[in-house]
């Protein structure tokens, strides 16, 4: 074995170890010389530059000049539409996370070293309320990722003044925004682009409110819907277009007319300054439909439009945009009763009626559904004469009368006081069966106001009409007592004719109960003292009866008393006297 001090001099400087490997003494040299350079030169939460050797789709590797290779996730290089940012060969800069992972590479960041580099402008903007310049890359939970030269996160609440419920539209984007929040320590940053557009709203409200006037028409962005209209923003401004001034027509719903975000043009109604508060008109930019209704709508022309309200009252048809007609109930049908309008039609349901008035100035169309039908009635009117004597089938009975069927869509009526002319509180139901033929005399075909009645009593001559004739004032009369009252009796003077006998006729003496002289079935005379046909009423009286029979008696008995006397009076006494 050689000896140290017979190696050349230039060998002592290696410090080599007599009777070792050479070779292997040089490797654990410079192994603890490149671990010892290696510690001091690198460390965790550090930014170094490196190149790209490698790229897979789960990671990019990189060499920083370290004894390994790292590697960066390649998510990382990605733009929003996942193309990558980066090739093999570019030199980045990079973050270093750990020394050494489980695999025994090294953690490395490519956005932490972007935040740490562009931290320092960020946290300036921040402080100072600047915008920072950022492009959406890509949605999130909870909102979006933005590229401001590092990945800072803009939730959704801080996208807009309005709520947003499409965030792909704002992908690709290009926009500034305001810091609202960051942590260094995590490398949080969260940003609003809301801030910007409240700060922008407010210049451009004052500047609106300056030039808004009544009457001007102007553009706007429809911010909100709710049931009774849409809040539109004027720039700045938000005014409220009512519902009822969407459309000259009838308006649902008005998500049916506007969605949000529509730019429409609008009439500002009224503005109150003192509230700020702005009233606005969409109808009122477009031609108002009514003004022409004249000339479109004539009555009596046939029109056709679609159901768009049934009421209780009938029905509402549209007939053009803005322009409605109502069809009432009773202009549905001639023969039907129709007690609800959905009975005949209903929404949606296309038809056609006849106008018939049009009154512009109240914006009332009336419509009629049974003038385009064949009208009965007509038909009825010219078929049947006043006087005419027919015969048909009871159909129904009611209280006021019975119908009569005589083979005609419309049925006629005989009402309970053409029953008889002297009959009273007839019994219907007594009289009268379903299906009994009934001869009867026409009295009234009225189309008009749709009136078809007939009369039985007509068929015989009134018996009133010349009861004057029969019963003549001052006339005696005798007849049966048929009821007795508190205030009379009645008496028949014939079948159906009754005459009336007042409690103070009865006797010229005081009759305190008519039932104490006079009984029903009582055969009596009484004089009659007055006729009124019109009324159907007879007076009759026993009092004056009585007078009359006392004054005819006094007659007499004058005309004796004033008669001269004969020859034969005058021996009279002489012979009885013999």
């Amino acid at each position: 074995m050689m000896n140290k001090t017979d190696l050349p001099k230039w060998v002592n400087d290696f410090e080599v170890v007599i009777g070792e490997d050479v070779e292997e003494v040089a490797q654990n040299e410079f192994s603890e010389y490149l671990s010892s350079h290696t510690a001091a030169s690198f460390e965790e939460g550090e930014v170094y530059s490196g190149a790209v050797i490698a790229i897979t789709d789960d990671f990019v590797t990189v060499d920083i000049g370290y004894k390994q290779e790292g590697l960066v996730a390649t998510k990382e290089f990605r733009n929003f539409d996942g193309t990558l940012k980066i090739k093999a060969g570019d030199s980045i800069d990079v973050y270093l996370e750990r020394l050494e992972s489980s695999m025994g590479n090294l953690v490395l960041s490519k956005d932490k070293a972007e935040i740490l580099k562009a931290w320092d402008r960020i946290s300036d903007a921040c402080d100072q309320g600047k915008a920072v310049q950022g492009t959406v890359v890509a949605k999130v939970k909870g909102g979006l990722s933005v590229d401001i030269g590092v990945k800072a996160f803009l939730p959704g609440s801080q996208i807009d003044i309005r709520p947003v419920r499409n965030l792909d539209k704002y992908i690709g984007k290009a926009m500034e925004f305001k810091v609202i929040k960051f942590n260094k320590k995590r490398g949080n940053i969260v940003l609003s682009r809301r801030a910007i557009l409240q700060e922008e709203r407010g210049k451009l409200r004052e500047e609106t409110l300056g030039q808004i006037k009544e009457g001007m028409i102007v553009k706007g962005i429809v911010k909100n819907i709710t049931d009774y209209g849409a809040f539109i923003d004027l720039g700045g401004v938000d005014g409220l277009l009512h519902i009822t001034d969407m459309s000259w027509g009838r308006v649902k719903h008005p998500s049916n007319l506007l969605g949000i975000g529509d730019e429409i043009e609008v009439k500002i109604l009224k503005y109150d300054s003192s509230k700020e508060r702005v009233s606005l008109g969409l109808k009122q930019v477009q031609e108002n439909p009514w003004e022409k209704v004249g000339d479109k709508y004539v009555i009596g022309t046939k029109v056709a439009g679609e159901v768009v309200s049934v009421k209780d009252y009938g029905v509402f048809v549209e007939l053009d945009d803005g322009i409605e007609g109502l069809i009432h109930v009773s202009e549905m049908s001639w023969l039907q009763k129709v007690k609800h309008p959905s009975k005949i039609v209903n929404v949606g349901d296309r038809v056609e009626a006849q106008v018939l008035e049009v009154d512009i100035e109240n914006k009332r169309i009336s419509l009629g559904l049974k003038q385009l039908q064949e009208n009965p009635w007509t038909e009825l009117e010219g078929k049947y004469n006043v006087g005419q004597e027919v015969t048909g089938k009871v159909k129904a009975i009611v209280d006021f009368g019975i119908f009569i069927d005589l083979g005609e869509e419309i049925d006629a009526l005989i009402h309970v006081s053409d029953i008889s002319w002297t009959k009273k509180n007839v019994k219907l139901d007594e009289e009268f069966k379903m299906g009994d033929e009934i001869r009867a005399q026409v009295l009234t075909v009225d189309a008009e106001n749709q009136k078809f009645c007939l009369g039985i009593k007509q068929l015989e001559e009134n018996p009133w009409k010349r009861i004057e004739e029969r019963f003549p004032v001052g006339s005696i009369i005798e007849s049966d007592v048929m009821r007795v009252t508190e205030f009379g009796a009645f008496v028949e003077l014939e079948t159906g004719i009754e005459g009336l006998i007042h409690i103070s006729e009865l006797s010229e003496e005081r009759v305190e109960k008519a039932s104490d002289v006079i009984k029903r079935g009582d055969r009596v005379k009484s004089m009659v003292m007055s006729v009124d046909k019109e009324a159907k009423k007879i007076a009759l009286s026993i009092k004056a009866l009585g007078k009359a029979e006392d004054m005819e008696n006094i007659k007499e008995y004058k005309a004796q008393e004033i008669r001269p006397a004969t020859l034969a009076d005058k021996f009279k006494g002489f012979n009885n006297d013999n």
